[in-house]
């Protein structure tokens, strides 16, 4: 099948299976479930060639996705998952493997929801459908001489345009501690109350309790569970305290206690439930398997930036419930030319 041949409904059928399974994958169902013969490799060039057009979309419109009224909250999560990438695009680049190099490059995520509903507990409780999701493995770096944000930065500029957090009551930034995560929030949400991730901040803790311990002892148990319950409590002398204890021997327990002193006004917990908001972001670490795991990082797949980024914006649209919106802007300018 050449790729100039198929329609829009093939085009959209392939890009809903290429979104979700592998290439070879999506060539057997397209099979099995529509009778077409596609290989898998032209079934990666097109999904591709879908790609491109999506994530040119996602830069170009920026329009808000509904007329509804803007709940009266809005959460703005970020969050990062490597994904696994050819040689040739990680040359140069320090990594986590212990001869120091890379194997993977990050990919960004920025996540928009609601909570307004509320469990058994009265705790927040993502609202269905309210969430979207845009991703691509690109720099959030920038510097103070810099005359334009960084790329991801842009990014979570158009998603918090299209989600309309500007006129939200209320703006919630909630991430981990990477510090690009707080430089944007700074840079684009002002007024947004920042809210370090709680499960973030006691994966922390459960990384100095084994370092000083013992990986899973008992001892180390018991120390994490301690110090969890102060973060919880909001007991951030007590809890930086304890960390000081072991400040001058263990290397992790020291680079805690720079890490609650940074972030101590972003770990007001009590204070935050007070005021019925979510303080971790299981949602957006569900989202970065969502979004990335789960299709990303299957035996034997290694991306290139272009192709993988490519495939992330079918996602991100599959995902955010904008695919069938894109094809009718589609069919509009191809009316139009």
């Amino acid at each position: 099948m050449d790729d100039a041949s198929v329609s829009p409904g093939v085009l959209r059928m392939l890009g809903s299976v290429a979104a979700e399974v592998s290439f070879d994958t999506s060539s057997g169902l397209l099979w099995d479930l529509a009778g077409l013969r596609i290989d898998a490799k032209q079934v990666e060039r097109i999904a591709e060639r879908l790609g491109a057009e999506m994530a040119e979309d996602e830069r170009q419109y920026t329009t808000p996705v509904s007329d509804d009224s803007v709940p009266p909250t809005l959460y703005l999560s970020i969050d990062g998952s490597g994904i696994p990438v050819r040689p040739e695009e990680l040359a140069g680049r320090a990594g986590k493997q212990p001869d120091g190099k890379a194997k993977t490059r990050e990919g960004k995520l920025v996540i928009v929801w609601s909570a307004e509903s509320r469990d058994e507990e009265g705790l927040p409780v993502r609202d269905p459908g309210s969430i979207t999701y845009s991703a691509a493995i690109e720099s959030a770096a920038t510097l103070d001489t810099d005359e334009y944000p960084s790329e991801f930065a842009e990014r979570v500029r158009r998603e918090a345009t299209r989600r309309r957090l500007s006129e939200a009551n209320r703006v919630v930034a909630l991430a981990d501690g990477a510090i690009y995560n707080w430089n944007i929030a700074y840079e684009l949400l002002p007024s947004a109350t920042q809210i370090l991730d709680r499960c973030h901040a006691k994966q922390h803790l459960n990384d100095v309790a084994d370092a000083i311990f013992g990986k899973g002892t008992p001892e180390a148990n018991q120390w994490a569970s301690q110090r969890k319950q102060e973060l919880d409590d909001q007991q951030l002398e007590e809890l930086l305290a304890a960390l000081g204890q072991h400040a001058d021997t263990c290397k992790e327990a020291k680079t805690c206690v720079g890490y609650v002193e940074r972030n101590r006004h972003r770990m007001r917990y009590k204070e935050f439930h007070a005021m019925g908001l979510c303080t971790t972001s299981n949602i957006v670490e569900s989202g970065c398997k969502v979004i990335f795991t789960t299709r990303f990082k299957h035996s034997a797949m290694h991306w290139t930036v272009a192709g993988a980024n490519k495939i992330l914006a079918i996602r991100g649209y599959k995902r955010s419930g904008r695919f069938e919106d894109f094809f009718e802007r589609r069919a509009q300018r191809k009316a139009a030319a």
